[in-house]
C-alpha cells in the first residue's frame, strides 16, 4: 500500500512539472485565450508599420498648468504635413501624446472632453491620409518618475489607459495601435513589467481587438528589450529604440550626458585614428575616454547590425512581432553625410532582420524635413537615407 501511493505521489510530481515546463511554450507563442492567432494577428498588423515616422510635437503640453493650445495644434501639423508624409513613402506615423493636461488623478479613466477632441481630430486626419497611427503615451520624466515609486499612481496609469481604449475601441484595429509608455524610465525592469502587464490586462478588457505595443524598461532600449519575457497576451508587438551610439547620434546635445554638448563633428563610422580631433574637444578626461573608445569600438555598418540581430534574435526565439519605433541623428554638431550614412545603415539592418521602424523625427533637431519658413521642405538626404522618395511639391 505504501509502495502504491509512492508510485501515485511520483505520476502526480511528473505530472505537475510537465504542466510547469509546457508553460512556458504558451508564454513563448504569445498565447492567450486566443493562442497563436493573436500573435498570427499581431505579426500581421505589424505589416502597416513598415516605415514610420515620429510626430514629436503635435499633442505636447505646455505652459503652466500644461495644456495643449488650439492654436499650437492647428498649426503644428496639418493635413499638408500628412499628404507630404504619405508622399514620401512613409506608411505610418507614431503620434506622442502628453498625458500630463488629461489626466485627472482620482479618476483618471475619465477623458476631459476637450483633449478627447485632440486626439479624435488627430487619429481621423492621420487615418484619412491612409496612415496608421502609434497612439504613444510620451509622459515627461517626472511622471515617470513619480511612477517609479508610486504605486497609487500606477493604479491610475492602468486606470487612465482603460478610458483611453475604450474611447478609440471603434477605432480599425488595423490601424490604431495602442503604445503603453514611451521609454517608462523605471530602472526597476521587475516593477515595469508588473506595471506594463496590468495596463496591458486593462487595454484588452476595454479594447478587445485593438493590438498593444510594448517596451522594456529604462529607455526601451535593446538591452532592456531582450530582458524581457512576452506578456501573456498574443496580440501584442514589442518595440525598441535605436540610438547607438550615443555619442555620435546625440552629439551637441543638451538634455543627454551633460558632456554631450561638446562633441562636433564626431565621424561616423569610427576608427581609432579618426576620433582623436573631437574626443579633444571634451575637457573632462574620463568622458574623453568614452569618446577614444568610439573609435576603439569601430562603429559601422557591422557594428550597428550586430546589436539589431540580438533584438532579432530574442523576436525569432519567442516568436513575437518586434519594431524600432525611434532610431534617428540629431542634426546640430553632425556631418550631413556621415548622419545619412548611419540612418541608412540602422535601416537596413532593421529591413533585413524584417523589424518594421520609424524615425525620430518628423521635424526639429531630428527631422526628415526642415522648416526654413512655416512650410515643411523635405531633406532629399535623410529621405534617400531612408530608402524613400522625394516627393514632388505638396501643394
Amino acid at each position: 500500500m505504501k509502495q502504491s501511493v509512492s508510485i501515485t505521489a511520483l505520476i502526480l510530481t511528473a505530472v505537475f512539472w510537465a504542466y510547469l515546463q509546457s508553460a512556458p511554450a504558451k508564454a513563448q507563442a504569445g498565447a492567450d485565450n486566443s493562442g497563436n492567432a493573436a500573435t498570427s494577428l499581431a505579426a500581421k498588423r505589424a505589416e502597416h508599420l513598415r516605415h514610420g515616422i515620429n510626430l514629436s510635437d503635435w499633442l505636447m503640453a505646455s505652459g503652466n498648468p500644461p495644456a495643449i493650445k488650439k492654436q499650437h495644434f492647428d498649426a503644428a501639423i496639418t493635413d499638408r504635413d500628412l499628404a507630404l508624409i504619405r508622399a514620401m513613402g512613409f506608411d505610418h506615423v507614431r503620434l506622442c501624446i502628453d498625458p500630463t493636461p488629461m489626466f485627472q488623478r482620482g479618476h483618471a479613466d475619465q477623458i476631459p472632453p476637450e483633449y478627447a477632441g485632440y486626439l479624435d481630430t488627430a487619429v481621423k486626419m492621420i487615418v484619412a491620409h491612409g496612415l496608421a497611427v502609434e497612439m504613444d503615451i510620451h509622459a515627461s520624466e517626472k511622471f515617470k518618475e513619480e511612477l517609479s515609486t508610486n504605486d497609487v499612481l500606477a493604479e491610475q496609469f492602468t486606470d487612465f489607459w482603460r478610458g483611453l481604449a475604450e474611447h478609440f475601441a471603434n477605432t480599425d484595429p488595423n490601424l490604431v495601435f495602442f503604445e503603453i509608455l514611451n521609454e517608462p524610465e523605471l530602472r526597476d525592469r521587475y516593477r515595469w513589467y508588473g506595471i506594463e502587464t496590468e495596463v496591458a490586462n486593462a487595454i484588452r478588457q476595454a479594447a478587445p481587438q485593438h493590438t498593444i505595443i510594448a517596451a522594456g524598461a529604462r529607455w526601451s532600449d535593446d538591452d532592456d528589450l531582450v530582458f524581457m519575457d512576452p506578456l501573456r497576451d498574443g496580440n501584442v508587438i514589442y518595440n525598441f529604440h535605436f540610438y547607438e551610439s550615443h555619442i555620435f547620434t546625440h552629439q551637441g546635445a543638451t538634455w543627454s550626458e551633460n558632456y554631450f554638448h561638446f562633441l562636433k563633428d564626431v565621424p561616423y563610422p569610427s576608427t581609432p585614428e579618426n576620433v582623436q580631433a573631437a574626443a579633444m574637444e571634451v575637457p573632462d578626461r574620463a568622458q574623453r575616454l568614452a569618446v577614444i573608445r568610439y573609435g576603439m569600438d569601430r562603429w559601422d555598418a557591422r557594428r550597428i547590425d550586430a546589436d539589431i540581430t540580438q533584438v532579432a534574435d530574442w523576436a525569432n526565439h519567442w516568436g513575437v512581432p518586434v519594431i524600432c519605433n525611434e532610431f534617428g541623428v540629431y542634426r546640430k554638431n553632425a556631418d550631413p553625410g556621415d548622419r545619412a550614412a548611419w540612418i541608412h545603415d540602422v535601416r537596413t539592418s532593421l529591413e533585413a532582420h524584417g523589424i518594421g521602424w520609424a524615425m525620430w523625427d518628423y521635424d526639429g533637431g531630428f527631422g526628415v524635413v526642415t522648416r526654413p519658413g512655416r512650410q515643411a521642405v523635405p531633406d532629399p538626404m535623410t529621405i534617400k537615407a531612408l530608402g524613400l522618395t522625394v516627393p514632388n511639391t505638396i501643394q
